[in-house]
Order: structure tokens, then C-alpha cells, then sequence
């Protein structure tokens, strides 16, 4: 697969059908954009596992932190990456060994090699990208913020449980065009 850019459906597909993400290299530190995914994807209805070792056992925006993912112990779909492209590799062979469905690569990380290990297993792999932003563009949330989501409708999009600006991915048709490159 061509990992320089992903259809929408690509990504909505992850998304909507991938609830259980496993975030390594967590932090606690509300200044740090991996707090403000977990909390994000959190509010939006995603189970979150934070993985790190120098806080193993301890709690983050409610919950247990694990050092590993082969402490965690249950199922994991996604294993969204918070660490430099050189851990990516380690890091995707505990997903391929855990039986996670999809390796989730945070932006300024992409390892062409743990792509490739990745997809021979089986998973789907997205690098350099945020689903925090990618969940925001495709519902139509960001939109709300004045940031452009390269996507334009007339259609209304669903609103989350808690109404308001809080959006949802479910029941919205997948995106089928491709992004530009």
C-alpha cells in the first residue's frame, strides 16, 4: 500500500469499526498531544489503554496505565504509536504478536519497514496521521473550529450522544474519493 496518502473510507473504515486503541508512550502531562487523544478519543466513546513503562500501574484521565501491551491482557484493535520512528518497528511486532488489528502511526512517525512487517500479518497500517484529527475532519467537528477538512456538503452531520459540537462517524457514508497527494 501507498502510505503517502489514505482515502477517506480508509481511515472512516478504522474508525468506525475499531473501538479498543492501546496509545504507547501515553503521558501524563496535559501539555502533551498524546494526553489530549487519549482524552479526545475518550470522550468520544473509544476505549483507551495507555501504554508506559515509567507509569505502569498508575491511572490517566481514569484509566490503568500498562507498561507494555503484552501486560494489558484483552483485546486491542489499535495500536496508535506516540514514539519515534525508530521504535515503530519494536512497537508493531507487539501488535502483530498481541493480534491487534491495525498499527496507527502518530504524525512525524513513519517506519517503511514496520509498515511492511505489519501488513504481511495482516494489519492495516496509517502513518503520520492523527486520529484525533482524522475523527474530527471526517465527522465534521473540526469544521466547527474554522479549520478546513477538505471535505464540502450540504449534508448535516450526526450528532454525537451528547448533542452539540460533539460529532459522530457512525452511520455517515465512507468518503469514497482519494486524498490529494
Amino acid at each position: 500500500m501507498n502510505h503517502d496518502g489514505y482515502s477517506d473510507a480508509f481511515i472512516q473504515d478504522i474508525l468506525v469499526r475499531h473501538r479498543v486503541f492501546a496509545l504507547v508512550g501515553a503521558s501524563p502531562n496535559a501539555s502533551r498531544p498524546s494526553f489530549f487523544v487519549i482524552k479526545y478519543l475518550l470522550g468520544n466513546g473509544y476505549d483507551v489503554i495507555p501504554i508506559n513503562p515509567g507509569h505502569a500501574g498508575k491511572t490517566l484521565l481514569g484509566q490503568r496505565v500498562f507498561g507494555t501491551l503484552g501486560d494489558v491482557g484483552r483485546p486491542i484493535d489499535v495500536v496508535d504509536i506516540f514514539r519515534s520512528s525508530d521504535a515503530a518497528l519494536p512497537v508493531t511486532r507487539d501488535a502483530i504478536h498481541i493480534g491487534a488489528k491495525v498499527v496507527w502511526m502518530q504524525i512525524g512517525v513513519r517506519n517503511d519497514e514496520a509498515a511492511g512487517l505489519a501488513e504481511d500479518a495482516g494489519l492495516k497500517v496509517v502513518m503520520n496521521r492523527c486520529p484525533k484529527i482524522e475523527y474530527g475532519r471526517l465527522s465534521g467537528e473540526i469544521g466547527w473550529r474554522g479549520v478546513n477538512s477538505r471535505t464540502l456538503s450540504s449534508k448535516r452531520p450526526l450528532l454525537g450522544a451528547r448533542g452539540g459540537q460533539q460529532r459522530s462517524l457512525e452511520g455517515q457514508p465512507s468518503q469514497q474519493r482519494e486524498e490529494p497527494r
